[in-house]
């Protein structure tokens, strides 16, 4: 017997795939295509399939946001949305690199260190245009040309494995690290269920908003950022520690680390868990699980960075980022419009200014993740959740923020929250920010106003389901955990 919405289930999967597909066809007229391709894949076409391509472009990805939108109401189990999430990744696995060209540093950088060049001391610049890396480092965006890399070492050793084996030829090198992409996508699908049944949530409702999701695929299988492999690894740390294999957690989190250092945050949550764990009081309970995490993710942090060769340069390359202004960083729009009007009145330079806001809100958001570890070793908030709420506040409060920054903490809430406000907002957000960014990787005017409009039409149609049903329901959250309840459907 077919199981309720199962019929529409397989519409919308179909239907996302579609769209996935036609975005994918777009990219490869206006994607993120680089500077040479000596293979001739991935070059410029004419006015007219440019046009075309940016139709299918934007049309493919709103059919797949409206898809996964519809997916999410059916109430599909794990096994469905596994199905539906290769379905949707499949198109990308041969696209060109989409809405970043991030891609291209990673090759670059990767090649510098095969070739012995410092990565914490130059950017991609140094590598000789000829010579392996060459291309991939003539399409490195302006602002990344000569700046130093702010990954951890863990991360450019896999590059620098990419570069070795392809030579850093431009369409193998993407294409491998897709694979790398691909991967860090299948870890956080496993990691979400094992996640939402240690909380009493839905799996099927966690895959869909945690890996279904249309940022994610577009950011992370389409644009291939490291972010993706960072969140995967993290997300099965946090799935053994809380089984207890603490760790095996923190050595996942001490390789998370060594990708982006955002994964810090939480090695101190699990610190809390090991701690809670060991009993005794808060003093006592805090130094205990502060102690074995740090000390198990301390040493992967050392033999990584002594593995890759790169030194313990990435210490002082981490704040290369919040020197690039982005729109969607609160905080840096705040001191720089502070500063500019300091200017005005008191003629004063800007900089400063927006450095010490900047410095504020990093400064709010550790007190931020002070406060929910604290409440979480105290019993009142479950360790994984404050995880999800603490990346959401340090993303909020960055002096630099990408859309594809909302995933970090969308992961981890995906499968903990039970606030349906919470999910809403979240569900709201990740439909709107896939559209701020171009298939080319520019940030145009008119991607700030698509994604405002989204965010307006996501607050109604959540308003109007609610006025509907009498409560508030995330499509698939409340249908979902009934279904599996019932049908226990799933792996």
């Amino acid at each position: 017997m077919r199981a309720p919405g199962t019929g529409n289930g397989e519409r919308y999967r179909l239907l996302g795939a579609a769209g996935a597909t036609a975005a994918v066809a777009g990219g490869w007229a206006v994607g993120t295509l680089p500077a040479r391709d000596p293979w001739g894949l991935w070059v410029p076409h004419g006015t007219a399939v440019t046009a075309v391509g940016y139709a299918l472009a934007y049309g493919g990805l709103t059919v797949l946001v409206v898809a996964w939108w519809l997916y999410g109401r059916t109430g599909a189990g794990v096994r469905d949305s596994l199905v539906t999430l290769v379905w949707w990744a499949a198109p990308f696995v041969v696209a060109p690199p989409l809405y970043s060209a991030d891609v291209y540093s990673y090759i670059a950088q990767g090649a510098m260190v095969l070739e012995g060049h410092d990565v914490y001391e130059a950017g991609p610049s140094v590598l000789d245009p000829a010579g392996p890396g060459g291309d991939a480092a003539a399409s490195v965006g302006g602002h990344w040309t000569d700046t130093p890399a702010p990954y951890g070492p863990f991360f450019l050793l896999l590059a620098r494995g990419v570069a070795w084996a392809t030579g850093g030829t431009i369409v193998p090198a993407v294409l491998a690290m897709r694979l790398i992409a691909l991967a860090a996508l299948a870890l956080i699908a496993w990691a979400l269920p094992h996640l939402a049944r240690e909380h009493g949530r839905s799996p099927g409702a966690a895959l869909w908003l945690g890996a279904l999701n249309p940022l994610l695929l577009m950011h992370v299988a389409g644009g291939l950022h490291n972010d993706g492999l960072m969140i995967g690894l993290m997300l099965a740390g946090v799935v053994l520690a809380l089984r207890g294999r603490w760790v095996s957690g923190s050595v996942l989190i001490g390789l998370a680390m060594m990708v982006k250092t955002p994964a810090a945050v939480a090695l101190l949550f699990v610190a809390v868990l090991v701690g809670r764990a060991a009993g005794g009081g808060l003093v006592r309970r805090v130094a205990k699980g502060l102690a074995g995490p740090g000390a198990v993710a301390g040493a992967v942090v050392v033999l990584m960075t002594l593995l890759g060769g790169t030194g313990f340069g990435w210490v002082g390359t981490q704040a290369v980022a919040g020197r690039i202004h982005t729109a969607l960083s609160v905080s840096s729009d705040l001191g720089l419009g502070l500063g500019h009007l300091l200017r005005l009145l008191a003629g004063t330079d800007p900089d400063p200014v927006k450095a010490a806001v900047q410095n504020a809100g990093l400064a709010a958001a550790v007190a931020v993740i002070l406060l929910l570890a604290r409440r979480s070793a105290a019993g009142r908030l479950e360790a994984a959740h404050g995880l999800g709420l603490g990346l959401v506040a340090l993303v909020a409060l960055s002096p630099m923020v990408q859309p594809w920054y909302l995933l970090w903490g969308t992961a981890v809430l995906a499968a903990t929250a039970a606030d349906s406000k919470v999910r809403d907002v979240l569900v709201v957000l990740s439909a709107a920010l896939v559209y701020e960014t171009q298939p080319s990787g520019s940030t145009p005017p008119y991607g700030f106003v698509l994604a405002g409009l989204t965010c307006v039409a996501g607050a109604l149609l959540l308003r109007r389901q609610a006025a509907g049903q009498g409560k508030p329901l995330l499509p698939g959250q409340r249908r979902a955990a009934d279904r599996e309840a019932g049908l226990r459907t799933g792996v």
